[in-house]
């Protein structure tokens, strides 16, 4: 079938290997941000490290995005405004603009403190100035905030290389951003963090600071987006990795052993500086393996991940509020907040209402998407007829 012009569509190839990453992001996620309400000691140990969930999702976010762009490029087709943030929009923000409805109008669903203004969230501008102590409820949104403003720049990078026919050479921009990302996070520790240090703000500070602004957390996004490009530009390298993709993932296995270890007080200068990138790439060798054919993970066809996947996004949006309002109400059963079986219960609760999300509301406007998209490939067709 030809391509049609602006078309940014990828091969329809189910590729389940990132599907257990996906499962893997949430879960890890989930397991960190229960720490928040009264849980069982062992979640402590369990989701210590579970806030590198978030970076897992950069790195294939980075990666699959990047894909769908690259792909148009390669087929020598123009990347079209239009269909990209149209597919993002339908993506993301039905469900999201729900989420912060709620928010906003049933005070009872704030698992913290109060809400960012509106306009923060409306505008993916949260993650900057963002006082954990004060504006706690719904701070998980940072990270999309991040990709949103991500994704508006990205496209337009890749224009500008594409009509200077510099494309080979967009390695050096995503080089150049890596190190950038360096440069921020020292700055930001000796002069916004660092003098704080004997404080009790210093928490505040560093989350503020180093952890939730843009210019400190792109080395997810850049290892996915570098992945991309080297498997759609690459074919020589790509070929010697897929060839070798099980050396990545142990590879990426035992660097991320080495992030916990650095990162085990994730607050410290070395993990500030060079803990973020170190996660970004052991992630991403591992992403690496689950697209390339030899490795287990792309092999195996798992529903429970399949399905855990497929509703990551619903449930990182609403799992917080879900779990604050499941375990006021579960107490008044007289089980413990503290215990197990609560943890179970309110695990269970978030994931059924990530499903009515998925069904009600993310499901009907992707289709809503498709629709659009196919009227628009036919205009396109017969424009090329005409």
């Amino acid at each position: 079938m030809n391509q049609q012009p602006g078309s940014i569509d990828l091969p329809d190839k189910k590729l389940y290997g990132l599907d257990h990453l996906r499962a893997l992001a949430i879960t890890l996620v989930l397991l960190f941000h229960y720490q928040i309400f009264s849980h069982p000691k062992w979640i402590e140990a369990a989701g210590k490290f579970g806030w590198t969930g978030v970076d897992l999702f950069f790195v294939l976010s980075g990666y699959l995005i990047a894909s769908q762009l690259f792909f148009a490029i390669a087929k020598g087709n123009q990347i079209s405004f239009p269909e990209f943030f149209l597919k993002r929009f339908f993506r993301i923000i039905p469900a999201y603009i729900v989420v912060v409805i709620i928010y906003f109008c049933v005070p009872a669903f704030h698992e913290r403190e109060a809400l960012s203004p509106l306009w923060r969230f409306l505008t993916f501008t949260q993650n900057f100035g963002l006082d954990l102590s004060t504006r706690g409820t719904f701070s998980h949104s940072w990270s999309l905030c991040i990709e949103e403003q991500f994704y508006l720049l990205l496209p337009l990078i890749l224009i500008g290389l594409v009509y200077f026919k510099k494309i080979k050479k967009g390695y050096i921009i995503l080089i150049v951003l890596f190190v950038a990302g360096f440069i921020a996070r020292i700055a930001s520790w000796y002069l916004l963090v660092n003098p704080l240090h004997d404080s009790e703000n210093y928490w505040v500070a560093w989350d503020e600071f180093i952890y939730y602004p843009t210019y400190n957390r792109l080395d997810g996004l850049l290892t996915g987006v570098s992945i991309a490009a080297i498997f759609q530009f690459r074919p020589n390298m790509k070929k010697w990795i897929t060839d070798h993709a099980m050396l990545f993932f142990v590879a990426g296995i035992i660097l991320l052993i080495c992030s916990y270890f650095i990162c085990i007080h994730e607050q410290s200068f070395i993990a500030s500086v060079f803990g973020f990138p170190l996660i970004s790439i052991s992630y991403g060798l591992i992403v690496i393996a689950a697209i390339c054919p030899s490795t287990f993970l792309y092999k195996t066809n798992s529903k429970i991940t399949t399905n855990l996947a497929m509703l990551s996004y619903a449930t990182y949006l609403t799992h917080k509020g879900v779990i604050h309002v499941a375990q006021q109400q579960l107490v008044k059963l007289g089980i413990p907040t503290d215990g197990t079986l609560m943890f179970i219960l309110c695990i269970v609760i978030a994931t059924l209402a990530a499903l009515l999300m998925n069904k009600a509301i993310e499901r009907p406007f992707l289709k809503l998407r498709e629709k659009l998209l196919k009227k628009k490939q036919y205009s396109l067709q017969v424009q090329v007829k005409q």
